[in-house]
């Protein structure tokens, strides 16, 4: 049988415990892969999971949970000779979608055992990746009072984020950016700045989806200055599957860029984690840095 580690994210969907990790041994071994499986609680027990894994000489690696996982997980496995495994159990589950990996939990791991191996590119920025994206601006404040709201008030994720959304528009925060862009600058005031893992589809019904991770660049949607009433018409927009005919945000293509700001430090989300980092930030492609399974 082969062998692999299984780190899960004790917290995903509705929970785990000694019961369904044993089921999920179980699964895995109706398809011949010993697992040993480890209940993660925090992203530095699934990134030291993943390590030891490493150390021990597993190379099948797989992680259960929502994008912020699949972040943790893969941040370990990146530029190394292993193959990544995903079980799909967030709640929106981008990584998975976007390379057809199926979402029921069976179907998953039938995946990790019959599909096929793929390198798939992984963006950075000041060493630190996303699998799926990055965002400067409103996006990071949201999801910071989001949080504050959840752990304070007990309120639930959505109600939580829109909240939150509300207040970041009230704020209205503006950043002033200078953007290096083969080898341009380019001065923004914005809002936000969205960079992409490879370009994502923007009109039709699929806003939000890549066709592909393995081209190796990056996109870049910088905001162009609009007013609140042009951010809740770009919502619109997307919501309509019309994005691509709005002419309010610049998309360019890259496999590095850098943007850089007077501030000494500027929040970054990436794939929904915030963090504080200090300008400048470099971002970068590292083509087929993670080998994944995914279906035949």
């Amino acid at each position: 049988m082969a062998r692999a580690i299984v780190i899960v994210n004790g917290g995903a969907g509705q929970g785990h415990d000694g019961e369904r990790v044993a089921a999920l041994r179980d699964k895995f071994a109706a398809v011949d892969i010993e697992a040993d499986v480890t209940l993660a609680g925090s992203g530095e027990e699934m990134t030291g999971a993943a390590r030891e894994a490493l150390d021990s000489g597993i190379r099948l690696v797989v992680a259960g949970g929502g994008d912020g996982t699949m972040n943790a997980v893969a941040s370990v496995l990146a530029g190394s000779d292993a193959t990544f495994g995903v079980l799909p159990m967030g709640t929106l589950n981008h990584f998975a979608r976007d390379l057809n990996i199926p979402l029921a939990l069976d179907d998953a791991i039938a995946n990790i055992a019959q599909g096929r191996p793929m390198a798939v590119d992984v963006g950075e920025v000041n060493g630190r990746i996303f699998l799926n994206n990055s965002s400067l601006g409103l996006y990071p404040d949201i999801v910071r009072d989001r949080v504050k709201q959840q752990r304070r008030l007990g309120r639930g994720k959505w109600l939580a984020f829109c909240w939150a959304s509300l207040a970041a528009l009230h704020r209205y925060p503006f950043l002033s950016l200078r953007l290096h862009v083969h080898g341009d600058e380019h001065a923004r005031r914005t809002p936000f700045v969205f960079i992409g893992n490879n370009a994502y589809t923007m009109q039709g019904f699929n806003i939000g989806e890549r066709t592909r991770l393995d081209c190796g660049h990056l996109s870049l949607y910088v905001a162009q200055r609009p007013t609140r009433f042009g951010l809740v018409r770009l919502a619109c927009h997307a919501l309509a599957g019309k994005l691509a005919q709005a002419r309010d945000f610049d998309v360019l293509l890259a496999d590095e860029l850098t943007i850089d700001t007077r501030r000494k430090l500027v929040r970054v989300a990436t794939d929904g984690e915030v963090t504080l980092m200090a300008p400048p930030l470099n971002y970068r492609s590292r083509p087929g840095a993670l080998t994944v399974m995914v279906p035949r």
